[in-house]
């Protein structure tokens, strides 16, 4: 009789139990400390989507083999004394996964037994939202290929891989020969449209244990595993290179590019993600120059890298990771008046323990290198914003003047690296002014042209640096739209004494008077100097005569006195 009314009282508590669990919105299970089903809410057959009982079964074997570890440590943990877990797994069901966060908590049943309580609450939605911002965050939105970021994190997997097995890999730097004119001539759309059958092409070219990487316009980088000789390396970029030879039949157009590819293998070429990528890139430059859609493999003896420039080429790559590099800024003055209209740019490096390297010894390596371009990029992006600040400070408008190399001149980013430097510091497009070289518009007039229209477009000046001491033919001046023209110190240091320098001076203040260029005087050190440009029509005065490279904080000190002395000079 005791047991009959015990037997009972145990089924009205397990019923009354049950009851609160269906009333609840959650998917409810009752489990036995071994996880297995007592008991299962209507509500959780719903979403689980089995028409029969789950009673009996075993929790663990309905969620997704991936998640059998996390879900029996999270009922073996629930089970300990005075414990509780909780944990999101994917349950199987016959439509997509389900995702379930679980909340699995102890407690006696009504004869004292001990039993596990699962509450579990759909996230589906909210876990598929937070895949899709990690997706975006790691991938590039055009191609659907992994982004820089992501990149860099296989580099640092395959490298840390490499360490431990020894075995080696490759990186593959790659970019479309005749893209830029492909863009140019048909627009945007064509050109996305072209970028993505190209990445798929790309993808299907290489093995399921590689990566391929977007890094930005339309170049492309990588990872090859356990490819360490140019065999290895020549067999994925003859595939490459064949299935970009191939028409593409685009929005109406036959359209044909190639791919020129540069090849650098861990640890021979570089032990860590900036020289492997940088050596790959000098690798694909090399490709191009040497007739395109073939690729390079990365050696120091193939590219006469000599034995002394060794150590400081690795000490480079160290600077760049460590931030060894700083900008200084020269005032550049009215001749009228003196009065600071800009500034210089020029990029130093001050390596610990050996001082100021002088920029001619690093400047060449890192155009060899490629390191020019991620250098290039920093200083453009870090002068147009320092120029703001010194702005806040005076309250009036500068410009700044920064130089541009030839290799990063022909990167495809260029334009994109100079509108984020704009977009970051707030400058007007007119504030910034590009000094290229006369050998850079020869090299190749028409892409030349092409990159210098682009620019006058948004605004952007163009100086032509050491005027005078390039090619001879003046044909370009008539061709390009330049801006400014700077002359260079070799016919300024002997002023005026010199009759030879004096009249290629004065010929070039009045070419460019007459082509209403405007005018800048480097190397200016003494005061004969700059008295003989002033007198002559050169509109502005670079030198350590009006004032030497200087610190950001350097130049807020002088600022400021300016703005002293034209107080006092106006009172």
């Amino acid at each position: 009789m005791f047991s009959l009314r015990r037997d009972r009282s145990d089924l009205l508590a397990a019923e009354g139990l049950n009851s609160l669990m269906e009333a609840a919105g959650d998917a409810v299970f009752r489990l036995n400390r071994h996880g297995e089903i007592l008991y299962a809410s209507k509500r959780a057959i719903e979403l689980i989507g089995q028409e029969a009982s789950l009673v009996g079964q075993s929790l663990q074997g309905l969620v997704s083999s991936a998640d059998h570890t996390a879900i029996g440590n999270a009922i073996a943990q629930a089970a300990e004394p005075g414990q509780r877990s909780r944990v999101n797994i994917r349950f199987r069901t016959l439509a997509a996964p389900l995702w379930m966060e679980l909340r699995i908590v102890a407690y006696a049943n009504a004869r004292g037994e001990h039993e596990l309580l699962a509450v579990g609450r759909d996230i589906s939605g909210q876990q598929a939202t937070e895949e899709r911002l990690r997706h975006m965050a790691t991938h590039d939105g055009l191609t659907g290929l992994p982004n820089r970021s992501l990149l860099s994190d296989r580099i640092r997997m395959a490298i840390a891989h490499s360490k431990r097995t020894g075995k080696g890999f490759s990186l593959i730097a790659l970019d479309l020969d005749g893209f830029k004119k492909v863009n140019d001539a048909l627009g945007h759309p064509v050109g996305d449209a072209l970028l993505r059958v190209a990445a798929m092409r790309l993808y299907d070219s290489l093995r399921d244990v590689d990566t391929l990487a977007r890094v930005g316009g339309d170049e492309f980088v990588a990872v090859l595993p356990g490819a360490t000789t140019e065999q290895e390396i020549q067999t994925v970029a003859r595939r490459m290179i064949s299935t970009m030879q191939l028409p593409f039949e685009i929005h109406g157009h036959t359209l044909y590019v190639g791919t020129s590819i540069g090849a650098a293998v861990f640890p021979e070429h570089g032990d860590s993600e900036v020289k492997l990528l940088a050596h790959a890139d000098t690798a694909m430059y090399r490709a191009k120059e040497t007739g395109k859609g073939r690729c390079v493999v990365f050696s120091p003896e193939k590219f006469n890298q000599p034995e002394h420039d060794v150590s400081l080429e690795a000490a480079m790559f160290q600077a760049v990771r460590d931030g060894e590099f700083l900008l200084h800024y020269q005032p550049i003055v009215d001749a009228r008046t003196r009065r600071i209209m800009g500034f210089e740019a020029l990029m130093r490096w001050l390596r610990p323990g050996h001082g100021m390297v002088p920029p001619a010894q690093f400047i060449p390596m890192a155009e060899s290198n490629g390191l020019i371009n991620l250098l290039g990029a920093w200083a453009l992006k870090a002068a147009c914003v320092q120029i703001k600040r010194f702005e806040e400070v005076a309250g009036r408008q500068f410009y700044v003047s920064v130089n541009v190399s030839p290799r990063q001149f022909r990167n495809d980013q260029f334009l994109d690296v100079m509108d984020e430097a704009i977009r970051l510091s707030g400058l007007q497009g007119r504030q910034l002014l590009l000094e290229i070289t006369e050998g850079i518009l020869m090299a190749d007039p028409e892409h030349a042209e092409a990159i210098l229209n682009s620019m006058i477009a948004r605004d952007v000046r163009i100086a032509i640096d050491d005027f005078g001491t390039g090619y001879s033919s003046l044909a370009y001046l008539k061709r390009f739209p330049i801006a400014t023209l700077k002359i260079d110190r070799a016919f300024i240091k002997d002023l005026p004494s010199s009759v030879k320098d004096a009249a290629i001076c004065n010929v070039v203040l009045s070419l460019a008077s007459h082509l209403n260029l405007s005018t800048v005087a480097e190397g200016v050190e003494k005061e004969e100097q700059f008295a003989f440009l002033a007198e002559h029509g050169c509109g502005l005065i670079q030198g350590y005569l009006t004032g030497r490279p200087l610190l950001p904080e350097e130049v807020l000190t002088l600022l400021k006195e300016e703005a002293s002395a034209e107080q006092q000079a106006a009172s």
